[in-house]
Protein backbone atom coordinates (compact mmCIF):
# COMPACT_ATOMS: atom_id res chain seq x y z
CA UNK A 1 0.00 0.00 0.00
CA UNK A 2 2.90 2.03 0.78
CA UNK A 3 4.67 1.71 -2.52
CA UNK A 4 1.01 2.54 -4.37
CA UNK A 5 1.03 5.71 -2.17
CA UNK A 6 4.35 6.53 -2.94
CA UNK A 7 4.44 6.18 -6.43
CA UNK A 8 1.03 7.90 -7.19
CA UNK A 9 2.88 11.21 -5.11
CA UNK A 10 5.57 10.78 -7.23
CA UNK A 11 3.45 11.02 -10.43
CA UNK A 12 1.51 13.89 -8.86
CA UNK A 13 4.47 16.09 -7.77
CA UNK A 14 6.45 15.94 -11.05
CA UNK A 15 3.18 16.66 -13.59
CA UNK A 16 2.09 19.56 -10.54
CA UNK A 17 5.60 20.81 -11.30
CA UNK A 18 6.00 20.36 -15.20
CA UNK A 19 2.95 22.34 -16.23
CA UNK A 20 4.14 26.09 -15.68
CA UNK A 21 7.16 25.00 -17.63
CA UNK A 22 5.14 23.46 -20.35
CA UNK A 23 2.89 26.21 -19.82
CA UNK A 24 5.21 28.65 -21.22
CA UNK A 25 6.81 26.42 -23.65
CA UNK A 26 3.32 26.54 -25.26
CA UNK A 27 2.88 30.23 -25.26
CA UNK A 28 6.24 30.57 -26.78
CA UNK A 29 5.24 28.24 -29.75
CA UNK A 30 1.63 29.63 -30.14
CA UNK A 31 -0.03 26.23 -29.20
CA UNK A 32 -3.24 28.30 -27.82
CA UNK A 33 -5.38 28.43 -30.78
CA UNK A 34 -7.95 31.08 -31.03
CA UNK A 35 -11.38 30.43 -29.40
CA UNK A 36 -13.59 28.29 -31.66
CA UNK A 37 -17.71 28.21 -32.05
CA UNK A 38 -17.78 25.18 -30.48
CA UNK A 39 -15.64 25.79 -27.23
CA UNK A 40 -17.01 26.99 -24.06
CA UNK A 41 -13.63 28.90 -23.05
CA UNK A 42 -14.25 32.73 -23.84
CA UNK A 43 -10.24 33.60 -24.10
CA UNK A 44 -7.51 31.67 -26.02
CA UNK A 45 -5.56 28.52 -23.49
CA UNK A 46 -2.35 27.26 -24.21
CA UNK A 47 -2.46 23.77 -24.55
CA UNK A 48 0.42 21.02 -24.32
CA UNK A 49 -0.60 19.85 -20.81
CA UNK A 50 -0.09 16.37 -22.01
CA UNK A 51 3.90 17.07 -22.18
CA UNK A 52 4.03 17.81 -18.32
CA UNK A 53 2.10 14.47 -17.47
CA UNK A 54 3.88 12.99 -19.66
CA UNK A 55 6.87 13.48 -17.86
CA UNK A 56 4.76 12.41 -14.50
CA UNK A 57 3.88 9.09 -16.37
CA UNK A 58 7.46 8.08 -16.98
CA UNK A 59 9.01 9.23 -13.71
CA UNK A 60 6.47 7.42 -12.20
CA UNK A 61 6.62 4.16 -13.87
CA UNK A 62 10.53 4.39 -13.37
CA UNK A 63 10.32 4.03 -9.54
CA UNK A 64 7.65 1.68 -9.43
CA UNK A 65 10.55 -0.66 -11.57
CA UNK A 66 12.71 0.30 -8.58
CA UNK A 67 10.69 -0.38 -5.74
CA UNK A 68 10.44 -3.82 -3.52
CA UNK A 69 7.62 -5.27 -4.63
CA UNK A 70 5.92 -3.34 -7.41
CA UNK A 71 9.53 -3.99 -9.16
CA UNK A 72 9.43 -7.65 -8.79
CA UNK A 73 6.15 -8.10 -9.60
CA UNK A 74 6.75 -6.17 -12.58
CA UNK A 75 10.22 -7.95 -13.14
CA UNK A 76 7.53 -11.30 -13.18
CA UNK A 77 5.07 -10.12 -15.73
CA UNK A 78 5.38 -11.24 -19.34
CA UNK A 79 5.45 -8.47 -21.07
CA UNK A 80 8.00 -5.04 -20.30
CA UNK A 81 5.52 -2.73 -19.04
CA UNK A 82 7.62 -0.22 -18.49
CA UNK A 83 9.21 -0.14 -21.37
CA UNK A 84 5.56 -0.92 -23.19
CA UNK A 85 4.21 2.14 -21.91
CA UNK A 86 6.96 4.67 -22.18
CA UNK A 87 7.52 3.65 -26.07
CA UNK A 88 3.65 3.88 -26.61
CA UNK A 89 2.93 6.63 -24.32
CA UNK A 90 5.60 8.80 -26.12
CA UNK A 91 4.32 7.85 -29.87
CA UNK A 92 0.85 9.57 -28.92
CA UNK A 93 2.01 11.92 -26.81
CA UNK A 94 4.50 13.11 -29.94
CA UNK A 95 0.93 12.45 -32.06
CA UNK A 96 -1.14 14.58 -29.88
CA UNK A 97 1.47 17.43 -29.72
CA UNK A 98 1.84 18.16 -33.95
CA UNK A 99 -2.18 17.46 -33.68
CA UNK A 100 -2.56 20.66 -30.29
CA UNK A 101 0.26 22.49 -32.48
CA UNK A 102 -0.22 22.61 -36.35
CA UNK A 103 -3.78 20.28 -36.48
CA UNK A 104 -3.74 17.20 -37.91
CA UNK A 105 -6.14 15.01 -40.33
CA UNK A 106 -8.48 12.21 -38.68
CA UNK A 107 -7.14 9.51 -40.21
CA UNK A 108 -3.22 10.01 -39.20
CA UNK A 109 -3.99 11.08 -35.67
CA UNK A 110 -6.29 7.58 -36.06
CA UNK A 111 -3.25 5.61 -37.58
CA UNK A 112 -0.85 7.19 -34.52
CA UNK A 113 -3.22 5.48 -32.22
CA UNK A 114 -3.03 2.26 -33.90
CA UNK A 115 0.66 2.54 -33.54
CA UNK A 116 0.55 3.13 -30.06
CA UNK A 117 -1.18 0.32 -29.17
CA UNK A 118 0.40 -2.22 -31.73
CA UNK A 119 3.65 -0.84 -29.52
CA UNK A 120 1.66 -2.38 -26.61
CA UNK A 121 1.17 -5.95 -28.62
CA UNK A 122 4.47 -5.81 -29.51
CA UNK A 123 6.01 -6.02 -25.79
CA UNK A 124 3.00 -9.01 -25.50
CA UNK A 125 0.73 -6.76 -23.21
CA UNK A 126 -2.46 -7.88 -24.79
CA UNK A 127 -5.90 -10.01 -24.30
CA UNK A 128 -4.97 -13.58 -24.16
CA UNK A 129 -8.57 -14.64 -23.64
CA UNK A 130 -12.19 -13.28 -22.37
CA UNK A 131 -12.87 -14.67 -19.11
CA UNK A 132 -16.43 -16.58 -18.23
CA UNK A 133 -17.51 -18.63 -15.94
CA UNK A 134 -17.53 -22.19 -15.99
CA UNK A 135 -21.46 -22.21 -16.50
CA UNK A 136 -21.07 -20.14 -18.91
CA UNK A 137 -19.22 -22.10 -21.18
CA UNK A 138 -15.00 -21.26 -19.49
CA UNK A 139 -12.79 -18.70 -20.92
CA UNK A 140 -12.30 -18.19 -24.74
CA UNK A 141 -9.06 -18.53 -25.69
CA UNK A 142 -7.74 -15.78 -28.05
CA UNK A 143 -5.15 -17.03 -31.40
CA UNK A 144 -2.44 -14.12 -31.35
CA UNK A 145 -4.14 -12.35 -34.34
CA UNK A 146 -7.48 -12.40 -32.73
CA UNK A 147 -5.67 -11.09 -29.53
CA UNK A 148 -3.62 -8.50 -31.42
CA UNK A 149 -7.15 -7.10 -32.92
CA UNK A 150 -9.08 -7.24 -29.94
CA UNK A 151 -6.30 -5.10 -28.02
CA UNK A 152 -5.95 -2.65 -30.94
CA UNK A 153 -9.46 -2.05 -30.64
CA UNK A 154 -10.06 -1.95 -26.80
CA UNK A 155 -7.14 0.78 -27.18
CA UNK A 156 -7.72 2.55 -29.52
CA UNK A 157 -11.73 3.06 -28.88
CA UNK A 158 -10.34 3.67 -24.79
CA UNK A 159 -8.18 6.42 -26.60
CA UNK A 160 -11.08 7.93 -28.43
CA UNK A 161 -13.64 7.89 -25.75
CA UNK A 162 -11.27 9.69 -23.22
CA UNK A 163 -10.37 12.29 -25.77
CA UNK A 164 -14.17 13.01 -26.91
CA UNK A 165 -15.01 13.79 -23.42
CA UNK A 166 -12.47 15.94 -22.87
CA UNK A 167 -14.80 19.56 -23.30
CA UNK A 168 -14.69 21.03 -19.76
CA UNK A 169 -12.11 21.88 -17.66
CA UNK A 170 -11.12 19.22 -15.58
CA UNK A 171 -13.48 17.08 -17.00
CA UNK A 172 -11.13 13.91 -18.77
CA UNK A 173 -8.40 14.45 -15.97
CA UNK A 174 -11.32 14.11 -13.09
CA UNK A 175 -13.27 11.33 -14.88
CA UNK A 176 -9.96 8.90 -16.06
CA UNK A 177 -8.71 9.33 -12.12
CA UNK A 178 -12.00 8.19 -11.06
CA UNK A 179 -11.77 5.24 -13.08
CA UNK A 180 -8.26 4.39 -12.70
CA UNK A 181 -8.89 4.31 -8.46
CA UNK A 182 -11.96 1.98 -9.58
CA UNK A 183 -9.18 0.13 -11.42
CA UNK A 184 -6.99 0.01 -8.28
CA UNK A 185 -9.62 -1.00 -6.14
CA UNK A 186 -10.62 -3.73 -7.90
CA UNK A 187 -7.11 -5.10 -8.24
CA UNK A 188 -6.58 -4.38 -4.47
CA UNK A 189 -9.90 -6.39 -4.15
CA UNK A 190 -8.28 -9.45 -5.86
CA UNK A 191 -5.05 -9.48 -4.36
CA UNK A 192 -6.39 -9.96 -0.62
CA UNK A 193 -7.46 -13.40 -1.92
CA UNK A 194 -5.11 -14.65 -4.14
CA UNK A 195 -1.58 -13.42 -4.94
CA UNK A 196 -0.71 -12.90 -8.84
CA UNK A 197 1.78 -10.39 -10.60
CA UNK A 198 -0.94 -9.51 -13.47
CA UNK A 199 -2.80 -7.65 -9.84
CA UNK A 200 0.17 -5.55 -8.81
CA UNK A 201 1.00 -4.38 -12.18
CA UNK A 202 -2.44 -3.52 -12.96
CA UNK A 203 -2.50 -1.28 -9.22
CA UNK A 204 1.12 0.05 -9.98
CA UNK A 205 -0.41 1.07 -13.60
CA UNK A 206 -3.36 2.65 -11.87
CA UNK A 207 -1.62 4.44 -9.23
CA UNK A 208 1.03 6.40 -11.69
CA UNK A 209 -1.95 7.28 -13.35
CA UNK A 210 -4.44 8.41 -10.34
CA UNK A 211 -1.06 10.37 -9.50
CA UNK A 212 -0.41 12.07 -13.27
CA UNK A 213 -3.93 13.06 -13.49
CA UNK A 214 -4.07 14.28 -9.56
CA UNK A 215 -1.31 16.93 -10.44
CA UNK A 216 -2.57 18.19 -13.46
CA UNK A 217 -6.02 18.91 -12.01
CA UNK A 218 -5.01 21.74 -9.73
CA UNK A 219 -3.92 23.47 -13.19
CA UNK A 220 -7.14 22.13 -15.06
CA UNK A 221 -9.85 23.01 -12.87
CA UNK A 222 -11.92 25.81 -13.86
CA UNK A 223 -10.46 28.40 -14.81
CA UNK A 224 -8.35 26.28 -16.67
CA UNK A 225 -4.63 27.63 -17.02
CA UNK A 226 -3.74 25.26 -19.21
CA UNK A 227 -5.66 22.18 -21.58
CA UNK A 228 -4.32 18.76 -21.66
CA UNK A 229 -4.65 18.92 -25.49
CA UNK A 230 -5.25 15.75 -27.32
CA UNK A 231 -1.88 15.34 -26.34
CA UNK A 232 -2.84 14.17 -22.40
CA UNK A 233 -6.24 13.38 -23.52
CA UNK A 234 -4.91 10.07 -25.68
CA UNK A 235 -1.66 9.26 -23.48
CA UNK A 236 -4.05 8.74 -20.01
CA UNK A 237 -6.65 6.92 -22.87
CA UNK A 238 -3.61 4.85 -23.76
CA UNK A 239 -2.46 4.25 -19.93
CA UNK A 240 -6.25 3.26 -19.21
CA UNK A 241 -6.72 0.83 -21.79
CA UNK A 242 -3.23 -0.82 -20.52
CA UNK A 243 -4.46 -1.24 -17.14
CA UNK A 244 -7.60 -3.12 -17.98
CA UNK A 245 -5.65 -5.13 -20.01
CA UNK A 246 -3.17 -6.41 -17.75
CA UNK A 247 -5.95 -7.66 -15.46
CA UNK A 248 -7.27 -9.63 -17.73
CA UNK A 249 -4.76 -12.70 -18.09
CA UNK A 250 -6.21 -13.94 -14.77
CA UNK A 251 -6.81 -17.49 -14.39
CA UNK A 252 -10.84 -17.54 -14.10
CA UNK A 253 -10.19 -20.62 -12.05
CA UNK A 254 -8.41 -19.06 -9.78
CA UNK A 255 -10.54 -16.42 -8.90
CA UNK A 256 -13.79 -18.47 -9.12
CA UNK A 257 -14.07 -19.01 -5.79
CA UNK A 258 -13.72 -15.62 -4.81
CA UNK A 259 -17.09 -14.40 -7.10
CA UNK A 260 -18.65 -15.68 -9.77
CA UNK A 261 -19.22 -11.77 -10.71
CA UNK A 262 -15.16 -10.95 -9.50
CA UNK A 263 -14.75 -13.59 -12.81
CA UNK A 264 -16.75 -11.08 -15.01
CA UNK A 265 -15.26 -8.22 -13.76
CA UNK A 266 -12.31 -7.34 -16.09
CA UNK A 267 -15.10 -7.52 -18.48
CA UNK A 268 -17.80 -5.27 -16.93
CA UNK A 269 -15.50 -3.09 -15.25
CA UNK A 270 -13.92 -1.37 -18.05
CA UNK A 271 -17.76 -0.92 -19.23
CA UNK A 272 -18.50 0.69 -15.62
CA UNK A 273 -15.46 3.36 -15.50
CA UNK A 274 -15.76 3.99 -19.40
CA UNK A 275 -19.56 4.48 -19.39
CA UNK A 276 -20.10 7.91 -19.76
CA UNK A 277 -17.23 8.59 -22.56
CA UNK A 278 -18.08 5.36 -24.25
CA UNK A 279 -22.15 6.55 -24.13
CA UNK A 280 -20.71 10.28 -25.48
CA UNK A 281 -18.27 8.07 -27.81
CA UNK A 282 -21.68 6.24 -29.48
CA UNK A 283 -24.04 9.36 -29.55
CA UNK A 284 -21.50 11.24 -30.95
CA UNK A 285 -20.76 8.73 -33.68
CA UNK A 286 -24.00 8.05 -34.53
CA UNK A 287 -25.19 11.64 -34.34
CA UNK A 288 -22.66 12.87 -36.62
CA UNK A 289 -22.83 9.90 -39.20
CA UNK A 290 -26.57 10.26 -39.56
CA UNK A 291 -26.39 13.33 -40.64
CA UNK A 292 -23.57 12.60 -43.32
CA UNK A 293 -20.45 13.91 -41.20
CA UNK A 294 -17.70 12.23 -40.23
CA UNK A 295 -17.42 10.27 -37.43
CA UNK A 296 -14.47 13.13 -36.06
CA UNK A 297 -16.08 15.61 -37.30
CA UNK A 298 -16.18 18.48 -34.39
CA UNK A 299 -19.98 19.73 -32.50
CA UNK A 300 -21.46 20.83 -29.61
CA UNK A 301 -23.54 17.62 -28.82
CA UNK A 302 -21.99 15.81 -26.39
CA UNK A 303 -23.11 15.53 -22.63
CA UNK A 304 -21.30 18.45 -21.48
CA UNK A 305 -22.73 21.01 -24.08
CA UNK A 306 -25.98 19.58 -23.34
CA UNK A 307 -25.45 19.91 -19.20
CA UNK A 308 -24.54 23.82 -20.19
CA UNK A 309 -27.31 24.22 -22.41
CA UNK A 310 -29.97 23.61 -19.49
CA UNK A 311 -28.30 26.32 -17.30
CA UNK A 312 -25.69 24.30 -15.46
CA UNK A 313 -22.82 26.43 -14.73
CA UNK A 314 -19.27 24.96 -15.84
CA UNK A 315 -18.14 23.24 -12.16
CA UNK A 316 -21.46 22.07 -11.87
CA UNK A 317 -21.72 19.93 -15.00
CA UNK A 318 -18.11 18.87 -13.98
CA UNK A 319 -19.17 17.82 -10.71
CA UNK A 320 -22.10 16.14 -12.15
CA UNK A 321 -20.15 13.88 -14.45
CA UNK A 322 -17.69 13.38 -11.87
CA UNK A 323 -20.83 12.02 -9.55
CA UNK A 324 -21.96 9.92 -12.54
CA UNK A 325 -18.67 8.34 -13.30
CA UNK A 326 -17.83 7.68 -9.66
CA UNK A 327 -21.55 5.53 -9.30
CA UNK A 328 -20.46 3.47 -12.12
CA UNK A 329 -17.08 2.48 -11.77
CA UNK A 330 -17.51 2.35 -7.79
CA UNK A 331 -21.08 0.71 -8.13
CA UNK A 332 -19.72 -2.22 -10.13
CA UNK A 333 -16.94 -2.83 -7.49
CA UNK A 334 -18.93 -2.73 -4.42
CA UNK A 335 -21.53 -5.19 -5.61
CA UNK A 336 -18.68 -7.27 -6.57
CA UNK A 337 -16.75 -7.20 -3.61
CA UNK A 338 -20.05 -8.13 -1.37
CA UNK A 339 -21.03 -10.96 -3.74
CA UNK A 340 -24.30 -9.99 -4.78
CA UNK A 341 -25.79 -12.42 -7.69
CA UNK A 342 -25.25 -11.27 -11.43
CA UNK A 343 -28.95 -10.41 -12.04
CA UNK A 344 -28.68 -7.76 -9.75
CA UNK A 345 -25.95 -5.42 -11.83
CA UNK A 346 -29.46 -5.43 -14.25
CA UNK A 347 -31.76 -3.15 -12.33
CA UNK A 348 -28.22 -1.15 -10.66
CA UNK A 349 -27.17 -0.25 -14.16
CA UNK A 350 -30.77 1.16 -15.16
CA UNK A 351 -30.94 2.82 -11.81
CA UNK A 352 -27.48 4.20 -12.93
CA UNK A 353 -29.20 5.16 -16.41
CA UNK A 354 -32.39 6.84 -15.25
CA UNK A 355 -30.24 8.93 -12.85
CA UNK A 356 -28.09 9.95 -15.52
CA UNK A 357 -31.08 10.89 -17.97
CA UNK A 358 -33.55 12.69 -15.50
CA UNK A 359 -30.27 14.98 -14.18
CA UNK A 360 -29.49 15.96 -17.82
CA UNK A 361 -33.47 16.60 -19.17
CA UNK A 362 -33.90 20.04 -19.06
CA UNK A 363 -37.13 19.86 -17.68
CA UNK A 364 -36.73 18.66 -14.30
CA UNK A 365 -34.53 21.87 -13.77
CA UNK A 366 -35.36 23.71 -10.52
CA UNK A 367 -37.91 26.25 -10.68
CA UNK A 368 -36.15 29.13 -8.98
CA UNK A 369 -33.18 31.20 -10.40
CA UNK A 370 -31.51 31.46 -13.38
CA UNK A 371 -32.28 27.37 -13.92
CA UNK A 372 -35.79 27.73 -14.10
CA UNK A 373 -35.79 30.84 -17.17
CA UNK A 374 -35.61 30.60 -20.51
CA UNK A 375 -31.55 30.26 -21.60
CA UNK A 376 -30.77 33.69 -23.08
CA UNK A 377 -33.29 35.33 -21.08
CA UNK A 378 -33.53 36.92 -17.73
CA UNK A 379 -36.43 36.26 -15.23
CA UNK A 380 -37.33 39.78 -14.74
CA UNK A 381 -36.79 40.81 -18.54
CA UNK A 382 -39.47 42.46 -20.22
CA UNK A 383 -38.77 42.24 -23.65
CA UNK A 384 -37.06 45.35 -23.43
CA UNK A 385 -33.87 46.82 -25.31
CA UNK A 386 -31.16 43.83 -26.01
CA UNK A 387 -29.27 45.72 -23.77
CA UNK A 388 -31.02 44.64 -20.85
CA UNK A 389 -34.78 45.66 -18.87
CA UNK A 390 -36.55 48.31 -19.79
CA UNK A 391 -36.20 51.05 -16.32
CA UNK A 392 -39.04 51.02 -14.10
CA UNK A 393 -42.10 53.75 -15.09
CA UNK A 394 -42.57 56.30 -12.56
CA UNK A 395 -45.78 57.60 -11.57
CA UNK A 396 -46.72 61.01 -12.63
CA UNK A 397 -45.93 62.66 -9.45
CA UNK A 398 -42.47 61.74 -9.74
CA UNK A 399 -42.05 62.99 -13.52
CA UNK A 400 -39.94 65.78 -13.40
CA UNK A 401 -40.80 68.89 -16.52
CA UNK A 402 -38.51 70.94 -17.38
CA UNK A 403 -38.33 74.74 -16.21
CA UNK A 404 -38.70 77.43 -17.85
CA UNK A 405 -36.21 80.58 -17.83
CA UNK A 406 -37.56 83.78 -15.59
CA UNK A 407 -39.43 86.24 -18.15
CA UNK A 408 -38.20 88.77 -16.51
CA UNK A 409 -35.38 90.73 -18.27
CA UNK A 410 -33.09 89.54 -16.24
CA UNK A 411 -30.96 87.28 -17.97
CA UNK A 412 -29.82 90.32 -20.89
CA UNK A 413 -28.44 91.88 -17.60
CA UNK A 414 -26.27 88.42 -15.73
CA UNK A 415 -22.18 88.04 -17.64
CA UNK A 416 -19.90 85.93 -16.47
CA UNK A 417 -16.57 87.02 -13.90
CA UNK A 418 -15.04 87.78 -17.18
CA UNK A 419 -17.41 90.41 -18.21
CA UNK A 420 -18.63 88.75 -21.10
CA UNK A 421 -22.45 88.52 -21.71
CA UNK A 422 -24.43 85.36 -21.11
CA UNK A 423 -26.24 84.15 -24.19
CA UNK A 424 -29.96 82.87 -23.22
CA UNK A 425 -31.21 79.54 -23.48
CA UNK A 426 -34.22 80.35 -24.69
CA UNK A 427 -33.67 83.38 -27.10
CA UNK A 428 -36.44 83.95 -28.62
CA UNK A 429 -38.42 84.21 -24.70
CA UNK A 430 -35.73 86.57 -23.32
Amino acid sequence: MREYLFMALISAAVTYLLVPLVRRFAIRIGAMPEVRERDVHTTPTPRLGGLAMYGGLVVGLLTASQLTHTGEALARYDADVVTALIVAGGLITVTGFLDDWWGMDAFIKLGGQIAAAGVLVFFNMRLLYIPLPKDWGGSTSLDYTLSTIITILVVVVTINAVNFVDGLDGLAAGIVCIAAMATWAYSIFLAQSMSAGNITTTAAIAAVLIGTCLGFLPHNFHPAKIFMGDTGAMLIGLVLASSIVTVTPLDPAAIESVNKVGVLLPLMLPAAVLVLPLIDLITAVVRRTSQGLSPFAPDRGHLHHRLLDIGHSMRRSVLIMYAWAFLFAFGVVLLARVGVPVLWFVPFIVLALGVLVLMAAPRWRGRGGAHSAPRGKHPEDDDGPPTGPMPPILPDTQVRRPQMPPSDGSSRERATAEGNPVIPVFPSRS
